[in-house]
C-alpha cells in the first residue's frame, strides 16, 4: 500500500525572520527581570513593537517602551508615538535630552550645524539606570552600518553602559547568553538579520501603520552637505541657504536637525518597496548627517553607550 503524501508547507523568509524575532522576545521575557523596548516611532521600532505584540498575544506587552526624546522631533512622529501608546495600552517611559541639559549633565552644541543626536547617549543610559532595566530591545539591523554589523543579537554592556566590540559572546545554534552582574545590561536586537527591504515587505504583508512622513509628501527642504534637510523650527539656516518645497519622503527618522529626506513620488508601500529594492545606499548612509562625522563615528558612539 502506497503511503499517503503529506502536504509540504513552505516557510517564507519573512515568516522565518518573524519566528526568530518572536523567539528572541520570549527568551528575553523568560530570562530577564526588567526588559524595556526602545521605541522612537521609526519604521524599525514600529515593526519591533508589532512583533513583540505578536509574541505575547493575547496578553498585554509585559514590559514598557522607552523613547529617548531629543526635543527636536518631527511632529508627525510624536503624534504617531502617542497614538500607538494609547492603542496598545503601553506604559511609556521618556528619557529626555532636555532634562540632561537642564541638569547640567551634558552641554548642548551651538551653531547652525548643532545637533542633539549625540546627547541621546546620556539620556538613554540614565533612563536605563533609573528604570532598573536589565535588557533593552533596540531596532538596529546589521545592514545599516559597519559598527552595527559587528553586534550580536544579545549585546553585552558593562556597568557604564559601554560596548566593547571585542567582548562579544558567541551565539551558536541561536543560543543566547544573557548573564550579567547587577548594573550591567544587555542590548537585544531582534531585527539583526532583517534588511531594509525585509522591513518594508513585512510592513506590506502585515498592513502595519507608519508615520506619514515615510511616504511622499511636499515639504520645505534645505540642501546641505549632499542631503535634503527638512526646514523645521529646529534648523538654523546657513548664509546663502534658501528653503524650497520638494516632493520627498524619509527613509529613517531621528533628530530633525540631522535626518535627511530623499526626493520621492512613492505614496504607497509597494512603491516604496520598488525604490528600496533599487537603491544601493543604506538609509543611514544616505540621510543621517550624524553618521558622517568620521569613518568610525557610529562605533565610537556605540562604545560610549549609544544605540
Amino acid at each position: 500500500m502506497k503511503s499517503p503524501t503529506l502536504p509540504v508547507y513552505e516557510l517564507s523568509h519573512l515568516r522565518a525572520l518573524e519566528a526568530e524575532a518572536v523567539h528572541i522576545f520570549r527568551e528575553v521575557a523568560a530570562t530577564f527581570e526588567r526588559p524595556v523596548l526602545l521605541f522612537s516611532g521609526g519604521k524599525d521600532s514600529v515593526v519591533m513593537l508589532h512583533l513583540a505584540t505578536r509574541a505575547f498575544w493575547p496578553a498585554p506587552l509585559p514590559f514598557p517602551v522607552m523613547h529617548v526624546d531629543t526635543g527636536h522631533n518631527f511632529d508627525e512622529v510624536i503624534e504617531f508615538r502617542d497614538r500607538m501608546v494609547a492603542e496598545h495600552g503601553l506604559r511609556l517611559v521618556v528619557a529626555s535630552v532636555q532634562d540632561e541639559i537642564d541638569a547640567g549633565r551634558v552641554v548642548e552644541e551651538t551653531g547652525p550645524r548643532a545637533s542633539r543626536n549625540r546627547l541621546q547617549t546620556a539620556a538613554l543610559l540614565r533612563g536605563i539606570s533609573e528604570g532598573g532595566f536589565d535588557a533593552a530591545f533596540g531596532g538596529a539591523r546589521r545592514d545599516e552600518e559597519k559598527a552595527r554589523a559587528k553586534e550580536r543579537i544579545f549585546s553585552f554592556r558593562d556597568e557604564f553602559g559601554q560596548w566593547d566590540p571585542k567582548n562579544q559572546r558567541p551565539e551558536l545554534w541561536s543560543l543566547y547568553n544573557g548573564r550579567h552582574r547587577r548594573g550591567e545590561h544587555i542590548r537585544v536586537f531582534p531585527l539583526s538579520n532583517w534588511t531594509e527591504l525585509d522591513i518594508w515587505q513585512y510592513i506590506a504583508e502585515e498592513g502595519i501603520d507608519l508615520p506619514e512622513i515615510y511616504y511622499a509628501h511636499r515639504r520645505p527642504v534645505v540642501p546641505r552637505d549632499g542631503m535634503l534637510l527638512a526646514h523645521t523650527r529646529f534648523l538654523t539656516l546657513l548664509p546663502g541657504e534658501e528653503p524650497y518645497e520638494e516632493l520627498v519622503r524619509f527613509r529613517t527618522v531621528g533628530d530633525a536637525t540631522c535626518t535627511g529626506c530623499v526626493e520621492s513620488a512613492a505614496v504607497t508601500v509597494d512603491e516604496v518597496i520598488a525604490e528600496v529594492a533599487a537603491t544601493r545606499v543604506t538609509e543611514r548612509g544616505a540621510t543621517r548627517a550624524d553618521d558622517r562625522i568620521s569613518e568610525a563615528g557610529m562605533e565610537d558612539r556605540k562604545k560610549e553607550g549609544y544605540f
